[in-house]
């Protein structure tokens, strides 16, 4: 009989030490604070920075500018002090030295190291210390002891779970850079996302200058915060009055314009919504930009079947302009009126917003963020707002100094300078049913609302 012998203090049942237990509010958190890159918008997204020993997966299509963008936030990162390391697997260290001259990113304090195996660059970051290590690409990484080749699943998990270990380790903050397709189908940054501690998404048409950096995962802060950057010749630079750039090159008084005030994160953002509606065909075609297309074609149906506006048999086009997104409820306002605007080739109201949700039944439903939205749409020069009225009962009321409809009936009557052409007139030359009607068409300012 073997006599086992009984676990010596502090040991758990395997032998292993006990953790220890620590009261939440007395952990240490001065070792743990982030790292601003220097670069506001990415640190707007990060909540702050890098935090040492976190790891990031910087995932995007290819061209977008990720490459670029880290580059400027090492030079950045190099200049306040940290020692930052660049694994390139991709180009040569010329390549990125060229790269960094045109950025002006030519600075001291940033490393760089050609390396695709995992062993080189685990000695590279035990011989340089860095603060920051930044691997592009995870894809072009491979582990000799790992079968396959480079970019192959098995090899970008582990390898990439190595280098997660590793930064955690060093206390070192790692940067992943991942490629991803348009439909999104390469394995190497799915299969990371469960192993770092955030993902961050850089999207952005090649030949179009913006571009919009989105966290879809973050342990250190909230989800859905939005950095916008635009392209040019010197990098990228940042879009301090987002709101501004989309409305550039807006023509008020157009037919199929309207304006509306999406938000972004915390921020909102005013942005043009264009329609085009075309000619009736059999076959109907529905082309979205920047916007859901299957929401689009439910406004549609709404429209037609709620509101009298006979689109169902029509090609419709819709988009955003400069770029620009906007996918929540709050935008079917405007893009309801942009369509019926192209449809009778009438413009709405000159300095209007629109906002508000658009419910099945032709309601249209309050949003949450008001107050904010049309501050900013004060900002921007707008006097008038279209919103959702109050539900009954409800506390809150809206300003006076808006204007509010219950229906998309009541609202296209209240949008439009002389009214909506087709009051009257339902579907097939049917009489509106009565009492649903517009009210009233009187369009309040938004004075006072800033």
């Amino acid at each position: 009989m073997v006599e086992q012998a009984a676990p010596t203090s502090g040991s758990g049942p395997a032998g292993n030490a006990v953790p220890e237990l620590l009261a939440l509010n007395e952990v240490d958190m001065d070792g743990h604070r982030p790292l601003p890159t220097g670069i506001d918008e990415l640190d707007r997204v990060l909540s702050g920075g890098l935090l040492p020993g976190s790891a990031t997966l910087l995932g995007g299509e290819p061209g977008t500018g990720k490459s670029t963008l880290l580059l400027q936030a090492l030079a950045s990162l190099a200049a306040s002090g940290r020692r930052c390391l660049l694994v390139a697997a991709e180009e040569s260290a010329h390549q990125v030295r060229r790269r960094a001259q045109r950025l002006g990113a030519d600075v001291p304090g940033v490393f760089v190291v050609e390396a695709t195996q995992l062993p080189a660059i685990v000695e590279a970051v035990s011989r340089s210390a860095p603060d920051v290590v930044v691997v592009d690409s995870v894809q072009a990484v491979s582990d000799p002891a790992v079968p396959g080749g480079a970019g192959s699943v098995p090899q970008v998990r582990e390898c990439a779970q190595s280098l997660v270990a590793l930064g955690k380790a060093s206390g070192a903050a790692l940067v992943l850079v991942g490629h991803v397709t348009k439909d999104g189908s390469l394995a190497g940054p799915r299969a990371l996302e469960h192993l770092v501690d955030t993902v961050l998404s850089f999207e952005g048409d090649r030949y179009l200058s913006l571009r919009a950096l989105r966290a879809v995962k973050h342990r250190f802060g909230p989800t859905g915060e939005t950095g916008l950057f635009e392209m040019g010749e010197q990098g990228l630079k940042g879009v301090a009055d987002p709101s501004a750039l989309f409305l550039e090159d807006r023509r008020e008084g157009s037919a199929g314009s309207t304006v509306t005030v999406p938000i972004e994160g915390y921020r909102p953002l005013v942005v043009e919504v264009q329609a085009l509606v075309g000619r009736a065909s059999q076959v109907p075609r529905r082309f979205v930009t920047g916007l859901d297309p299957g929401r689009v074609g439910f406004l549609v149906a709404v429209l037609d079947r709620r509101a009298g506006v006979p689109l169902g048999d029509c090609d419709v086009y819709v988009s955003v302009t400069g770029g620009a997104r906007a996918a929540e409820p709050a935008a079917d306002l405007a893009i309801c009126l942009a369509l019926a605007s192209s449809l009778v080739g009438e413009p709405v109201a000159p300095g209007m917003v629109a906002i508000g949700e658009v419910g099945l039944g032709g309601e249209l439903r309050r949003v949450a963020g008001m107050p904010k939205r049309l501050a900013e749409a004060r900002r921007m020069g707008f006097t008038r707002a279209l919103v959702p009225a109050p539900g009954p009962g409800h506390g809150h009321r809206a300003p006076d100094e808006v204007s509010v409809a219950a229906s998309l009936r009541e609202a296209l009557g209240a949008a439009f300078a002389r009214g909506w052409p087709l009051e009257g007139a339902g579907r097939g030359g049917r009489k509106t049913p009565p009492g649903s009607a517009a009210p009233g068409r009187t369009v309040h300012t938004l004075r006072g609302m800033g």
